[in-house]
């Protein structure tokens, strides 16, 4: 596969595992609003949380693409129903926030982001609301495309029209990364992106989708695929 311009690559569980940093940041959410509306926490047990949530869901099913929308309503929901208003939401999002962006790049993802951004142009692509600066990789990537701004989530094409956009090469000159099946290689291979699927885990690739150009066990792979091409 020669020709490949610029790559787009997805964040979340592509570069760090996603679970437990959602675990530490709620837990963080959870011990801001304790400690500072604590009302809000007492008046509200997980169960009722996850039903609040749900009707967020429903209430406003064009913004599912923001997922930062979505959890500050959820919370102004929550404080007004425990009576202290909302005027604390933007704060605690922030508690949130700070270890939302607290990652544990996975071994070998900061050296093989270095040697790829020497070679190509690097985007980062995703759905989620992680800010590179604040991850501590923004070094490597030209732009960033994220589903709140563009309104849209991968695998919608505007996602991977932006994504071209920012890295400034056609759809055949750029390869997509990710670990997402449908998210990122069959959206990237619907908008005409050639795709690489990152599969650490081994898992099987589902049929009813299209396949990646090429499968990879991590970003070191990855960049010794991409070498074993250019020499091709």
């Amino acid at each position: 596969m020669q020709g490949i311009r610029a790559i787009t690559i997805d964040l979340d569980d592509t570069l760090w595992d996603i679970a437990p940093v959602i675990r530490r940041a709620e837990a963080a959410l959870r011990q801001w609003l304790s400690d500072n509306v604590p009302e809000v926490i007492d008046s509200h047990p997980p169960e009722r949380v996850s039903g609040i949530r749900r009707e967020v869901i429903n209430d406003h099913a064009d913004m599912l693409h923001d997922l930062t929308f979505i959890r500050c309503e959820v919370l102004r929901r929550m404080g007004r129903a425990a009576g202290v208003g909302d005027a604390f939401v933007a704060d605690a999002f922030r508690a949130f926030d700070i270890e939302r962006n607290n990652v544990e790049l996975f071994p070998e993802v900061t050296g093989s982001l270095e040697s790829l951004s020497r070679r190509y142009t690097l985007v980062a692509v995703t759905n989620g609301n992680a800010r590179l600066d604040q991850v501590g990789i923004d070094q490597w990537f030209a732009g960033c495309v994220a589903a709140r701004d563009v309104g849209r989530a991968k695998p919608h094409a505007s996602m991977f029209e932006a994504a071209l956009l920012a890295g400034g090469h056609t759809a055949e000159a750029t390869l997509h990364v990710g670990d997402h099946p449908e998210h990122d290689v069959h959206g990237a291979k619907q908008a005409g992106l050639k795709s690489v699927w990152v599969n650490r885990n081994g898992a099987g690739y589902p049929e009813d989708l299209s396949a990646p150009d090429a499968t990879v066990a991590n970003l070191e792979e990855l960049d010794e695929l991409l070498a074993h091409w250019e020499r091709s």
